[in-house]
């Protein structure tokens, strides 16, 4: 059963109260878009804040939003595109993705290079907690920081702690230039840590850089592997970027189509296993050495790297028995490894399956003691 709540928080919170006497189990849903994101749920009902949308409050002049859960990043993108402003959130999907979930979620894409992940852009949440009860933690500006540990709690829960009704972010001014150069390997392979000390170096921080592996730069119209970077900022600011990565490169970079990014973002849609590896950012030539391991067997594997954060995003179309090769060649990697989305068995495996955190397990009990939202996408049980 599904039920599409829009009309209130309040309405949420009958709606939560309504499960706990009855012992239901809530799968917390956005928009629905990647719904197969996170362990498998084990919930006897839906609940959906599809419709519980709209911008509720917006300053421009202050550069801060309030908005529903379920209003799309494509609905805020539009609201402050008019005003030169805009929400630097591109999590991997799309824009048709919600507010509520990106920051449940705690998703973020190549923007985060840049401006951060939805921790460091949320500065206030309302939520309805497990218990039925409607919360407001941390403030609608930006210089308001009462309850900032609160929201950044939830954000990154992935809707176990409560159902996020509404969400106040910091946008930013929109830059005068934006520029997509992509650079290829002048042989045989890019030096991915050299890229990062590169972006230690230069005294700029680009608004975005991707590293791609062969498969998936043909994919985006690339040619093969490449370095992909975003510039922003004045004109003068990012003439004198190209000029700092056409010493990089040894020449000059190419520019590309803006369009490179929505497709990279797109680009694990099909994929029946995503997995993010990662280590200390200082140590991420080792990641992407790691991932590049993983993905050897399969020519088809798009494989992107995120060098200032140290992380490397796997995403491959692997079934049967080629699933069981991935568990074997995953238990024997030293980097980090997170899924996104995998088949059902193998997150029962390591190093998916992981021990019961009882740090987690006891904010939960102050939170959801009854384990009704989203029970199990943490893997954690649920207690009847």
């Amino acid at each position: 059963m599904t039920t599409v709540v829009s009309l209130s928080a309040e309405a949420i919170a009958d709606r939560v109260r309504d499960a706990r006497t009855r012992g239901a189990r809530l799968r917390i849903a956005g928009a629905g878009t990647r719904l197969d994101a996170g362990r498998p749920v084990g919930s006897s009902e839906e609940l959906s804040l599809a419709a519980h949308t709209g911008i509720t409050e917006y300053t421009p002049g202050d550069l801060t939003l309030t908005a529903r859960a379920g209003t799309t990043l494509r609905e805020i993108r539009d609201a402050v595109s008019p005003h030169g402003q805009w929400l630097a959130l591109d999590p991997f999907g799309s824009d048709e993705g919600t507010l509520g979930a990106t920051i449940a979620t705690a998703s973020a894409g190549p923007l985060a290079t840049r401006f951060g992940t939805p921790r460091d852009l949320a500065l206030g949440l309302e939520f309805v907690s497990g218990r039925g009860a409607t919360v407001r933690g941390g403030g609608r500006v930006v210089k308001n920081v009462a309850g900032f540990d609160l929201t950044r709690l939830l954000t990154g829960s992935w809707g176990t702690l409560g159902v996020i009704t509404e969400a106040t972010v910091r946008l930013h001014a929109r830059p005068e230039a934006d520029v997509t150069l992509a650079v290829s390997p002048s042989d045989d392979r890019i030096d991915v840590g050299g890229v990062r000390a590169a972006l230690k170096r230069w005294p700029f921080v680009p608004l975005a850089c991707e590293v791609v592996n062969d498969s998936l730069g043909r994919e985006l119209g690339l040619g093969g592997e490449a370095v992909v970077f975003r510039l922003g900022g004045n004109s003068e600011s990012v003439a004198e970027q190209r000029r700092a990565i056409a010493e990089l490169a040894g020449g000059p970079a190419r520019e590309v189509d803006p369009s490179v990014w929505r497709s990279l973002r797109a680009a694990d849609d099909d994929a029946t296993l995503v997995l993010r590896v990662s280590r200390a950012p200082a140590e991420v030539s080792a990641a992407w050495a790691d991932a590049t391991a993983l993905t050897a067997p399969f020519a088809s594997a798009r494989v992107s790297a995120s060098p200032a954060r140290g992380i490397v995003r796997c995403a491959t179309q692997a079934v049967g028995a080629s699933i069981e090769q991935y568990a074997s060649t995953l238990a024997g990697l030293r980097s980090r490894i997170v899924a996104e989305r995998a088949p059902v068995h193998l997150w029962n495996a390591p190093p998916l399956a992981r021990a019961a955190d009882p740090l987690q397990s006891r904010i939960r009990d102050a939170f959801d003691p009854q384990r009704i939202l989203n029970p199990g996408i943490l893997g954690e049980r649920a207690v009847s």
